[in-house]
């Protein structure tokens, strides 16, 4: 993350690295500090306060990283280099390593620090109904422009495109995981990937998409809560089907009106006065693209969604289930997958027999 630094800390002992390596590596004058930012369970994330000059951050992998390709820098760095200039909202890069050249033994990255409010669960600053009525139409906005980057014509960015059948591999390879994080108290899916399968629609289009689009990865202006000036974390980002983007985001937009489980699954300020509904998000979205989608044909994008969050709760849960972790907050995915499940059956089962058919 790189927009609040009050939100850094103290790095811990086990993530730190050879300050002094990196700064002459990096070539941008002293580093007065390091700092880190919370989290990190995927890539670690660092405050380089610099003497002189405006500050930076640095994304490096988990130490111990052994697999290749599981965390990698080098696409994450290439995308958001590349999308810059068409999408201003990516931060600015500085600087790339490979592993094998890198003055902390791993690979990384660097790059300029955005100045803003990351929301998170209840924002954290003041935010007017109006304010937050706002935010949301700017974040539609946003993910249609986006939507509307031209692929073809961006150097770097053609290559993510695999062609037709992005839905097709989503499903499959979401049903994968699945099966290869189940634990003794996994339902039985059977029935929802079958219905996902039976109804998987053609690719609406090869886009560019984010695939973790949230508010807590998006960076507000200081002086407007309103308005976005970077989106961050693009480890996910590829070339693929829109609608398919705006359902997996959705699948963690909890409404004020959701029950007390959803309500307790939120982790974004979804719920506050003024924020929209999913509803008013889709045909928000569908009206500023031009696409058309009945409620049947979206419920298809919205199952999906709540799937492939069962599936990360799922193989979150796993880690803990076999004891590969002993993080008391992960006790509560087993639960979520199971509500989630629930809820995937609920959409289903709310379509009438000619919507289904």
């Amino acid at each position: 993350m790189s927009g609040v630094g009050d939100e850094s800390r103290p790095v811990r002992a086990e993530d730190a690295f050879d300050v002094a390596a990196v700064e002459t590596w990096l070539d941008r004058g002293p580093i007065a500090e390091v700092r880190q930012f919370p989290g990190g369970a995927s890539n670690l994330t660092y405050l380089l306060r610099m003497q002189d000059g405006p500050d930076l951050i640095l994304r490096r992998p988990p130490v111990g990283t052994k697999a290749k390709g599981a965390h990698d820098m080098g696409r994450e760095y290439r995308i958001q280099a590349a999308l810059k200039p068409v999408f201003d909202q990516v931060p600015a890069m500085a600087a790339y390593c490979t592993a094998e050249e890198s003055p902390i033994g791993s690979e990384l990255y660097v790059m300029e620090r955005l100045d803003g409010l990351i929301p998170r669960r209840d924002f954290g600053f003041p935010v007017t109904p109006e304010q937050a009525s706002a935010l949301c139409d700017a974040a539609v906005d946003l993910l249609v422009a986006l939507h509307a980057v031209d692929v073809a014509a961006v150097p770097g960015l053609a290559a993510l495109a695999k062609g037709e059948g992005y839905v097709a591999r989503q499903l499959g390879g979401w049903t994968r995981r699945l099966d290869d994080a189940r634990t003794d108290d996994t339902g039985d899916w059977s029935d929802i990937t079958g219905w996902l399968e039976a109804h998987r629609p053609a690719d609406v289009g090869q886009r560019m998409i984010h695939n973790d689009f949230r508010f807590d990865n998006m960076v507000l202006a200081p002086d407007d809560p309103s308005r976005i000036v970077g989106l961050l974390d693009w480890e996910l980002a590829t070339v693929g089907d829109p609608l398919m983007d705006l359902g997996c985001a959705l699948a963690y937009w909890v409404e004020a009106g959701d029950d007390e489980f959803f309500l307790l699954f939120r982790r974004q300020p979804t719920t506050a006065p003024g924020m929209w509904t999913r509803r008013q998000v889709v045909d928000a979205y569908c009206a500023r693209t031009g696409l058309e989608l009945t409620a049947a044909q979206w419920s298809f994008y919205e199952v999906f969604g709540l799937f492939r969050l069962a599936v990360i709760a799922q193989q979150i849960w796993y880690r803990y289930f076999h004891g590969q972790t002993t993080n008391e907050a992960y006790a509560a995915f087993g639960p979520a997958v199971g509500y989630l499940e629930a809820r995937c059956r609920q959409v289903i089962a709310a379509l009438t027999p000619e919507e289904d058919a």
